[in-house]
């Protein structure tokens, strides 16, 4: 580390809290809750905003698509061209930036401009989670980094669990339109809550930090992002359209509550990973993937049972809830600790091209033939990652952790 480096290091120690800054932290966790609940929300309402824009269930789909798209491109650009800059300044901008395209989305009778509107939001997310773990990080002293690092995610298992559950049940009590009406309302809270309690940091020099390239070529680096490739493309295959999956089951007007049922269930898996996942980080891995694969099997053979969907739903979030914090654990144990800032945003890149994958390629598979493709094509995706982590025995996802 340079000269420099360490006396911006002491300068910085010395005026950071001893403990966790929790409001400051909570208010960079609702802001990850935002660029989750924004994304996913279409998820539940697809029926709704079809019949709201006059398309169909392939094209409301494509909302998700696009705001993954948004994500996957603005991510690593963000963080090379932004570096220096002021931190609060910038998350307030990306904040803002929720408010004013969550409220076009809600008022316009346009598709066109709603795929834009969902395209920026998605730019905003990616900009978002190219600097939630290195703000968060820079709050504490680093003992307390991990942890800092855990609250400052915890708004993503939240929207996961609760909010795409009561936002589906409030699209229909109320209208999809209402629901990004709220969002937007959460994003100008934020705002006040950000220039409220959340401190302000200068950009990191250049010189301090790590290129793409430098982190990508790491040892276990690539598999890991093989793994998130092929686990998340599966899982938004089934989550994007759910709606019309659960066609099948006779489920379809339960979508809300099938959520729910997946919510509770990814909420447990996150207590158990963060009981486990300093010692048992590759066991879960497989157990996840190996679990998700019995799920298509078994939507493969008993789509039509509403029993079978369920339990299904319940091992679906079993083995999702802690898949980011398993995941992200890998990559930071693969990567130097000056890599940590680069690889997340890396991470972020292949998780929403995985998304946007999934919007794809479940919207061809709606099209061309039927939801009960979903469970084969799954499985093929969650083999193949099942191999890759299997293979990485050596780095990535070694046996010992």
């Amino acid at each position: 580390m340079s000269q420099f480096s360490s006396s911006t290091s002491v300068i910085q120690s010395a005026n950071i809290p001893a403990r966790l800054p929790w409001l400051a932290l909570l208010a960079l966790a609702m802001t990850g809750f935002i660029c989750i609940l924004t994304e996913t929300i279409p998820a539940g309402l697809l029926p709704l905003i079809g019949e709201g824009l006059h398309i169909t269930k392939a094209m409301a789909g494509q909302l998700v698509t696009l705001y993954a798209i948004g994500s996957l491109v603005a991510a690593i650009p963000f963080v090379m061209f932004t570096g220096g800059v002021r931190r609060r300044p910038l998350l307030l901008a990306i904040i803002a930036g929720f408010l004013v395209f969550n409220t076009i989305t809600a008022l316009s009778t346009s598709y066109a401009l709603t795929l834009a509107a969902r395209f920026l939001a998605g730019v905003a997310a990616g900009a978002a989670w190219g600097m939630i773990a290195g703000y968060a990080r820079r709050m504490v002293p680093e003992a307390l980094r991990g942890r800092a690092l855990a609250v400052s995610m915890v708004g993503t298992p939240i929207a996961l669990t609760f909010g795409v559950p009561a936002g589906t049940l409030l699209g229909d009590l109320v209208g999809w339109r209402a629901v990004f009406g709220l969002i937007s309302l959460l994003a100008l809270v934020l705002i006040v809550w950000v220039l409220w309690k959340v401190p302000d940091y200068p950009g990191q020099p250049a010189g301090q930090r790590m290129t793409v390239g430098q982190v990508f070529v790491m040892p276990g680096i690539r598999p890991i992002l093989m793994v998130v490739l092929t686990w998340m493309l599966a899982h938004n295959i089934l989550y994007t359209y759910i709606a019309p999956f659960l066609e099948r089951s006779g489920l379809a007007e339960r979508v809300d509550l099938v959520l729910l049922v997946f919510g509770v269930a990814a909420l447990l898996s996150i207590w158990i990973v963060g009981l486990l996942i300093d010692r048992k980080l590759r066991l879960m891995v497989l157990l996840s993937l190996f679990g998700f694969a019995l799920v298509s099997v078994a939507l493969w053979a008993g789509g039509t049972s509403a029993s079978v969907v369920y339990a299904a739903v319940v091992i679906w979030g079993l083995t999702f809830g802690g898949a980011a914090t398993i995941l992200q654990t890998a990559l930071a144990d693969a990567s130097s600790e000056e890599g940590v800032d680069i690889v997340m945003p890396i991470n972020t890149t292949v998780w929403n091209l995985a998304i946007a994958g999934g919007g794809v390629a479940g919207g061809i598979l709606l099209e061309l033939g039927d939801v009960k493709a979903f469970p084969g094509v799954l499985l093929i995706l969650l083999l193949m990652a099942l191999i890759i982590a299997w293979s990485a025995k050596r780095h990535g996802f070694p046996r010992k952790q």
